[in-house]
């Protein structure tokens, strides 16, 4: 890995893909938050998407990957788009778990010390949810890599998916696997950054 890297010969490659998953994260972990605290206080329509969520990842996303190069063209924006799906629900279910797991008291209690809207989010709402959110953000991650990587894989003339593919598709072992035991530590670091944050959210929560 170490020889592959320094040859440069994948750094656009890395770059480009690094950039989609990065997009796909940012879009799935925002909206994913957004949509499920807004599906968390509308219980009616939570309940009817609720079902959705549970056998979501049954549907094959990348079969819709023709029809959004039909409607994105043949940049980069169906390998975000992929990563993005696979990424927001996720993120929506781990949100409406984060805000299930707030007791009832503590908003009462934020009411009762006259705290507004922005500093119960603040100081109660977010500290009690974090580490919900940060499993969310967890799996949005994987999902992300996992998304623009195999649409890469799949239908693309660049970025790491495509070099996997073309080493693999020519045999050539000395930089298929280097790849991807570069993705594969790339997402562990990502992922070890979060469980510390994780932890210290976790304790802190613990003294509320």
């Amino acid at each position: 890995m170490l020889d592959v890297l320094a040859h440069g010969t994948f750094n656009a490659a890395i770059v480009k893909t690094l950039t989609n998953v990065g997009l796909a994260i940012v879009l799935a972990v925002t909206v994913g938050t957004i949509a499920g605290a807004a599906l968390h206080r509308a219980r009616t329509l939570r309940t009817m998407l609720e079902p959705l969520f549970s056998t979501y990842y049954a549907i094959p996303i990348y079969a819709f990957y023709p029809l959004f190069i039909v409607v994105f063209g043949l940049g980069d924006a169906p390998q975000v788009t992929i990563g993005f799906l696979l990424g927001v629900i996720s993120m929506i279910v781990s949100t409406l778990a984060g805000l299930d797991s707030v007791p009832p008291v503590l908003g009462k209690t934020a009411s009762v010390l006259q705290l507004g809207s922005i500093a119960t989010i603040r100081r109660v709402t977010l500290p009690y949810a974090a580490p919900y959110l940060f499993t969310g953000v967890k799996l949005a991650i994987a999902y992300a890599f996992i998304g623009v990587i195999g649409a890469e894989f799949i239908m693309s003339n660049t970025g790491l998916g495509y070099e996997i593919r073309f080493a693999y598709d020519n045999l050539d072992n000395s930089v298929m696997y280097p790849l991807i035991l570069l993705i594969l530590l790339i997402a562990v670091l990502v992922n070890m950054g979060l469980d510390h944050w994780e932890r210290v959210l976790r304790t802190r929560r613990e003294r509320i």
